[in-house]
């Protein structure tokens, strides 16, 4: 079979949750209780009634329940993809990603945000891990070996064209191709900086919060996040606690997860200021946009760090505008997958704003991880202030985890979006009927008898 009569065969979508709620892995002072979950898809191909072995494999990260919601979303864009030609989506992810985002009528359910926006992220994902794999190359190289005038043809200017044109991306992008080579072999000697959020659980013991925390900084780490909002005494002693075990020279930055009013934030983030904070992370709604630049200002030289939630371009155009963060954080399955964060990357490289990705959840470190390499590769130029978040759990179910020495995450080798999750995990973790979940209920009912 040729591999220009391939095209896309089945949509399968798969509800993978992990009980992380039950160590309070990922608790934070609005997320108490997480179960972080994936919304799964499969993009697999042929032609006729044979499978040629390729696939595309992309994921949205939720955090339990609401996961078949999600997951039901994603399932409303098989029409779409089902029938596509492999070598045409593979050449042109954009053109999927525009109609995609073109269905009048799911449209309305955002526009461009929230539940059917991050269905389509999922999606558009997938055909990029495709796309990888069908050059034969890891997403990050796909992406730097690009030219420029194709990665601007794969960029929706709708909305942002007043602040970013296409003839500006192209600018920044072939300027940014200048000193590649050397890049590329410097990324494949010694990664990309990371910095880890494993100590800061708001559910971890002081105990707990110590031992990580001390062995962040032994792995090579220099800087470490600690969630925060819920009571302030407490988090003045775990900031004390975490200070003084990793000293004064590692960056120790804070996240609220958009716990404050704008005041209480400013009130709040002074009260830790003693401990040196580097950012703070999510001081409020993800959508107030005016309310970060006035924490901003209040809170200087404490940086104001935002983009987990952030739900698409605009919202980022705005931020970026206002003078509204000091880091920005894109998330690789918040947004209409690689596309909007090509866009998201040059407003960032226009404005100068360094990119911090959030991370950690399921998988959300696998893939962040190729898009920061290719900004330092092929756009920014600059690994300076600029780390991926790093969160060490649940990446064993996958077949490309991502690898890390000396507190840098190593460029992946092998083909496609390190996306691809062990076929026994999604056999065990799906829900309800995956064997752990069926083996959870079975035991729940036992007790209840």
């Amino acid at each position: 079979m040729s591999s220009s009569a391939a095209r896309i065969t089945a949509v399968d979508t798969y509800d993978i949750r992990f009980p992380t709620s039950r160590e309070l892995d990922g608790s934070d002072a609005m997320n108490p209780d997480p179960d972080y979950s994936a919304a799964y898809v499969v993009l697999r191909t042929g032609s006729d009634d044979t499978a040629d072995g390729l696939e595309g494999h992309g994921f949205t990260f939720t955090i339990g329940r609401g996961n078949d919601v999600q997951v039901a979303a994603i399932e409303a864009l098989r029409p779409h993809i089902l029938g596509r030609p492999v070598d045409e989506l593979c050449a042109d992810p954009g053109a999927l990603s525009r109609d995609l985002i073109g269905d009048s009528q799911l449209r309305w359910l955002g526009p461009e945000k929230g539940v059917m926006h991050m269905a389509i992220g999922a999606v558009v994902n997938a055909v990029w891990d495709l796309a990888a794999k069908h050059a034969e190359k890891p997403l990050w190289q796909l992406l730097a070996d690009a030219t420029p005038e194709w990665l601007v043809s794969q960029v929706d200017f709708r909305y942002i064209a007043d602040v970013l044109t296409p003839e500006e991306a192209l600018s920044l992008l072939t300027r940014g191709r200048e000193g590649a080579t050397e890049r590329v072999a410097l990324l494949k000697e010694r990664g990309f900086p990371g910095y880890t959020t494993s100590p800061g659980w708001l559910g971890y013991s002081d105990e707990k919060l110590t031992r990580l925390a001390r062995q962040a900084v032994a792995d090579g780490f220099t800087q470490i996040k600690l969630k925060v909002g819920a009571d302030l005494a407490d988090d003045v002693r775990r900031c004390r606690v975490a200070r003084s075990v990793v000293g004064p020279d590692i960056r120790v930055a804070i996240d609220a997860n958009q716990r404050w009013n704008v005041d209480e934030a400013i009130e709040w983030t002074r009260a830790l200021a003693e401990f040196d904070p580097y950012w703070i992370e999510e001081p409020t709604s993800p959508d107030d946009v005016l309310g970060h630049a006035t924490i901003r200002k209040a809170i200087a030289p404490v940086k104001v760090a935002t983009g987990e939630h952030v739900q698409n371009r605009i919202i980022f155009k705005q931020l970026l505008q206002a003078g509204a963060i000091d880091v920005l954080q894109i998330d690789a399955a918040r947004v209409g997958g690689v596309n909007e964060n090509l866009a998201i990357l040059l407003l960032a490289a226009k404005f100068g704003v360094p990119v911090c990705p959030h991370a950690g959840g399921v998988g959300l470190c696998e893939l962040v991880q190729h898009l920061s390499m290719f900004d330092y590769v092929a756009l920014s130029g600059t690994t300076e202030d600029r780390v991926i978040e790093y969160v060490d759990h649940l990446h064993a179910h996958f077949l490309d985890p991502v690898v890390i020495r000396e507190g840098h995450y190593m460029a992946p080798t092998s083909p496609g979006f390190s996306a691809t999750m062990r076929p026994e995990s999604i056999a065990e973790f799906t829900f309800p009927g995956g064997t752990f979940w069926a083996a959870d209920l079975d035991r729940q009912k036992e007790q209840a008898a």
